[in-house]
């Protein structure tokens, strides 16, 4: 497991985050902090920027105590190592994802401009990284569910499981929350049509999209029988209802791309909408490729 810092307090938060997983887990931690910029930041043929010629390596150092002494407070008995990683933040934490069971960030890095509410390494790391990210926002609720966001696809199907797993380690109950409306396009044959979806009978599809999350919460419900499970079908416009979902939730699990997501897109609406606008940590878990 990775938890990437850079001095911030936001960065810091995400360190004890990470902490409390890897305890739950039972694995080691690795505390990651780049030291570089982007090539693009350099003026051509410049040597790549490195913080000890800039007299900043012993802050640097001093950054990454501190976030290894706040992880061994939270989590006394995990194995904790930490290293400065050359390079820039982005490439780094991509590269370190590709080897890690999930990859921690803080919502707001000393990189962000004033006003923006996410970070653009949690961005990138959500559509690009290669194992779950966990984006530490909002104040969770340590005795709330964790809620999953459903939406039938099957590259969501590996956020449901990460899911179910998260609430065991957690001991927490599982809120399964579906969101549809009258656009829904699930009750119908062949290809959709949001202009017919719209006159149609709200009680058939209604009776389709919990046949649809029934099926997908049967199977995992029964791998996990000691969580106890709460299935929400919500009519309502999707991003708002599972932004108000996750209040009062201890974390919110969602895929990366749901099944309206546009071909190309390695992020969907409804992931980038929680991870700046959730009221508590948002887990981004990507379907296999």
């Amino acid at each position: 497991m990775i938890a990437g810092v850079d001095g911030s307090a936001s960065s810091i938060g995400a360190v004890e985050a990470a902490a409390r997983e890897a305890h739950l887990r039972g694995v080691g931690l690795r505390i990651v902090r780049a030291s570089g910029q982007a090539a693009g930041h350099l003026p051509a043929g410049a040597p790549p920027w490195n913080p000890a010629d800039h007299g900043l390596e012993p802050i640097v150092r001093g950054e990454l105590a501190r976030a290894e002494e706040r992880a061994h407070a939270i989590a006394p008995d995990t194995e904790i190592t930490r290293s400065v990683v050359a390079g820039e933040a982005l490439e780094v934490l991509e590269a370190e994802s590709r080897s890690a069971s999930l990859a921690v960030v803080g919502s707001r890095g000393l990189g962000s401009f004033a006003g923006l509410l996410l970070g653009s390494t949690a961005v990138h790391l959500a559509a690009h990284g290669r194992c779950p990210l966990m984006v530490v926002r909002g104040r969770p609720d340590p005795s709330g569910p964790v809620v999953l966001a459903v939406d039938g696809s099957e590259a969501g199907e590996a956020a449901v499981e990460f899911a179910f797993a998260e609430a065991a380690l957690r001991k927490a109950p599982l809120a399964a929350v579906h969101v549809w409306n009258t656009w829904s396009e699930r009750a119908y044959e062949g290809p959709g049509d949001p202009l017919i979806a719209v006159v149609a009978d709200a009680d058939l599809i209604r009776e389709a999209e919990q046949h649809l999350l029934d099926e997908t919460v049967a199977s995992w419900q029964k791998a996990h029988p000691e969580v106890v499970v709460e299935r929400r079908l919500v009519r309502s416009r999707i991003r708002p209802a599972l932004i108000d979902a996750s209040r009062g939730a201890q974390l919110v699990v969602t895929g990366a791309r749901g099944r309206g997501g546009f071909t190309g897109l390695l992020l969907g609406s409804v992931s980038q909408a929680l991870l700046h606008h959730a009221h508590c940590p948002v887990t981004v878990v990507r379907g296999k490729e």
